[in-house]
């Protein structure tokens, strides 16, 4: 799914996550030496104060895979200034209204990582099957390909979705260093901070889910 458009008001910068810049396959290796003691799928990264960095500072990560290789996740608390309706009709389709489901028109798109910009990030219930998806658990879904927004224009798609542009990439033990540098907290996610929280509360939302007032957060304090 490529969208030929950056989302405004965000910047890359030297010390972003991530040295993979041109996949979007998401399978992993069959060989079991090669899982890593630390497993974070399906767990929100919370940006820790000591995160300067202007992209990912006050971030919430979902980890949608993580393995010897590395790891690829969606930011699910920074939005763009661009509208769902904005997006479907960059990629000529046209939202049509649904009864029985809340439009989406206005709803924004969210800046999903300084990885592949121009390419649009899926997270889902998961509903049907499409040709790039990736089943995280039984409650989410990454998808990179059209056919997801497709089936959301004609009302059959998901009913619960995040759609982002780039997604967030660290090459193989990264991840861990900078969370060994008091970069992240890690937490179990839950599905109805990405779908349902407000996007201004996602991040003292995930800090609750760790019994932490994001107000008491130390710049030094050790990760979870």
């Amino acid at each position: 799914m490529l969208i030929m458009v950056k989302p405004s008001k965000t910047r890359s910068s030297s010390s972003k996550p991530g040295s993979s810049q041109g996949t979007s396959d998401f399978s992993s290796s069959s060989d079991a030496t090669l899982v890593p003691a630390l497993n974070l799928a399906d767990h929100f990264l919370i940006a820790m104060p000591s995160m300067l960095d202007p992209v990912f500072g006050g971030t919430v990560i979902y980890l949608c895979e993580h393995n010897a290789e590395g790891a690829l996740g969606v930011i699910i608390n920074k939005a763009t200034d661009m509208t769902m309706d904005v997006l479907f009709e960059r990629i000529d389709l046209t939202l049509e209204i649904t009864p029985g489901r809340k439009p989406i028109n206005d709803k924004p798109v969210m800046f999903g990582g300084p990885v592949q910009v121009e390419r649009g990030f899926v997270l889902h219930v998961p509903h049907s099957t499409y040709s790039s998806m990736m089943k995280v658990t039984d409650d989410v879904a990454l998808t990179t390909s059209k056919d997801v927004l497709e089936a959301v224009a004609v009302g059959n798609g998901p009913p619960r979705l995040l759609v982002s542009l780039g997604c967030s990439g660290w090459s193989a033990g990264q991840l861990e260093e900078e969370i060994s540098r008091n970069g992240w907290l890690t937490v179990r996610a839950d599905p109805s901070i990405i779908f349902d929280v407000p996007i201004e509360a996602r991040f003292a939302a995930a800090m609750k889910l760790l019994g932490i007032d994001p107000m008491m957060l130390a710049g030094d304090a050790g990760h979870a």
